[in-house]
């Protein structure tokens, strides 16, 4: 509970992982840009560089960004007998793809 839904990860922009995932990162980023801008309103002189700008998520994260070769390959029809053969003999013991 904590980690998903109270700590608010520097990579996600401050966001917790619940309010990604669960669609709600638009209205807090809004929300904190209306804050931050009334905040430069009243205390403009507080605000060296100009009016604050919101840094916003990345569009995709990934423990293990999948390889777009591997997938591709994986996907196409295959001289094996059997599904789970293809599967496996895409790659070698060390991880390496056979062409």
């Amino acid at each position: 509970p904590w980690y998903n839904d109270e700590h608010r990860h520097g990579s996600l922009a401050g966001l917790t992982p619940a309010q990604v995932h669960f669609g709600h990162a638009p209205q807090v980023l809004e929300q904190r840009e209306q804050v931050l801008r009334a905040a430069y309103e009243r205390n403009p002189e507080r605000f060296v560089r100009g009016l604050p700008s919101i840094p916003r998520p990345p569009q995709a994260v990934w423990i293990n960004p999948p390889r777009v070769d591997v997938a591709v390959t994986a996907l196409e029809p295959h001289h094996t007998s059997s599904t789970a053969d293809a599967a496996t003999s895409l790659f070698t013991p060390h991880g390496s793809l056979i062409s």
